[in-house]
């Protein structure tokens, strides 16, 4: 095994989590010249009225002496030991309200269109309505309403009608065989397939 740079024999390299080098502190542990790299929690009471308590630092063997008798439950009665046991401690706590006027507002529908509902999704709660009845739409029910000339309130029956006539409009039998409508055709044969199957037309 080969060493790092500027690394000994009895001093291992930063590989320990936590480790903080070169800030010229000294371990806290009384008698201890070896410089202060882990920190751990503050002595009860060490901070003053105008400041918080200040962090001790160790050398690494003293930090695991410390780390192997830190007691958390140390100091609370049974009672309390109980409460901060319990399976879902600290959830009761009741979470902040994000504020109508933050920064992450959804956009303006009528800027763009969203073909893939990447961005409805997200802000899904405040796009507007797009139909009375309140039914949803997808950013893909949208996309193919405008392929089939669609307005949002269609229904199943408005839907199956304006299916019919753009099937006759396209198709090449219909075109004395022309094919030159296929591409249209396989659109609106695509968009109907997957409005009948949309929530807004179940």
């Amino acid at each position: 095994m080969t060493r790092k740079r500027g690394e000994t024999k009895d001093r291992p390299g930063a590989r320990f989590h936590g480790r903080v080098e070169g800030t010229g502190r000294v371990c806290d542990h009384p008698q201890c010249a070896e410089a202060g790299e882990f920190r751990a929690p503050p002595l009860e009471g060490a901070g003053g009225s105008d400041r918080p308590p200040r962090f001790r630092w160790f050398c690494l063997d003293h930090v695991r002496a410390f780390n192997a008798g830190y007691n958390f439950f140390d100091g609370m009665t049974a009672d309390e030991i109980h409460h901060a046991q319990r399976p879902y401690a600290g959830w009761e706590r009741e979470t902040r309200a994000f504020a109508n006027g933050g920064g992450d507002r959804g956009p303006r529908w009528a800027d763009f269109t969203d073909p893939l509902d990447a961005i409805a999704a997200r802000f899904r709660r405040t796009a507007a309505p797009e139909r009375t009845d309140g039914k949803p739409l997808s950013g893909q029910d949208r996309e193919s309403l405008k392929v089939l000339g669609l307005d949002a309130d269609a229904d199943r029956h408005a839907l199956r009608k304006r299916y019919s006539e753009l099937v006759r409009k396209y198709h090449p039998d219909r075109n004395g065989g022309d094919r030159s409508h296929e591409g249209m055709l396989q659109k609106v044969i695509a968009a109907y397939q997957q409005l009948r199957q949309a929530p807004a037309f179940a």
